[in-house]
């Protein structure tokens, strides 16, 4: 059996998994990714998230709050309903939460809105914070700054910014996501430098499956699907690149994800 990895960003309630999902657990399983976070990116993703979670059983965790580009969606009656699923023992972090001037599905004074009042949510019921960002860094550090010392901590979900935007998020104490990005022989150049400057007990791994399948498998799925399994790809492609011990890096990245979510 492999070295158990924890996949701290997995979308297991997209369409794409309804068909096989027992399967793709298994095989996570079997590739050494023991524990998997399911990310929510509204309410009623954060609800399935936590209905999974409790349909297959231990190693299975999850986030609950609202994606940027649901920011629209956010109400009063949103706030009340995350708040109570946050009390749920399965979810270990508010979000995905953030800022997305990118495409803007929602309008950046309504995503500003969401996004502090799930800082304040996070503050209120001790979890940290799942965060997004694209094309809005100085105002969601801003706003991160603002909250920072209410917040237990957090981490910044699919890294694949700057080297600047990479220290100021480690100046707030925040951990780092890496996904399969890293295996991009086209974008990942850049990451595959500053990864070098994550400090070892800030580092975590995640596969944001069924998104960004690492372009270094072989062989590809015909599905083109991203899913756990390849976590241990992804680890491996980090090993290479940090020329560390791929156990050795198992378990400090292990240890960096149970101390952050406090997974038991």
């Amino acid at each position: 059996m492999p070295e158990h990895l924890v996949d701290i960003g997995v979308n297991l309630t997209d369409r794409a998994f309804h068909n096989d999902l027992d399967q793709v657990i298994a095989r996570a399983h079997e590739s050494g990714v023991g524990t998997m976070i399911v990310t929510g990116t509204n309410l009623s993703e954060s609800q399935q998230a936590i209905a999974l979670c409790q349909r297959h059983g231990p190693g299975l965790w999850c986030t609950a709050g609202v994606h940027p580009h649901h920011a629209k969606e956010w109400t009063d009656q949103h706030r009340q309903a995350i708040t109570s699923l946050a009390s749920d023992p399965h979810v270990v972090a508010i979000g995905e939460t953030g800022l997305d001037f990118n495409r803007n599905f929602s309008a950046p004074e309504q995503q500003r809105f969401a996004f502090e009042q799930q800082l304040i949510l996070a503050g209120e019921t001790g979890l940290p914070v799942f965060l997004h960002e694209r094309d809005a860094h100085r105002e969601q550090l801003q706003l991160l700054k603002r909250y920072r010392s209410t917040l237990k901590g957090g981490v910044i979900h699919c890294f694949t910014g700057t080297r600047e935007e990479l220290e100021n998020y480690l100046e707030l104490d925040l951990y780092v996501g890496i996904t399969g990005w890293i295996c991009d022989e086209r974008r990942g150049l850049h990451l595959q430098e500053l990864i070098h400057l994550i400090p070892e007990d800030r580092l975590l791994l995640e596969t944001d499956c069924p998104y960004l399948l690492p372009r270094t498998l072989r062989p590809k799925p015909k599905s083109r699907r991203n899913e756990p399994a390849f976590l241990a790809h992804i680890h491996e492609q980090i090993a290479n690149l940090l020329q560390a011990d791929p156990t050795s890096l198992a378990r400090k990245t292990t240890s960096n994800a149970k101390r952050l979510f406090a997974l038991s």
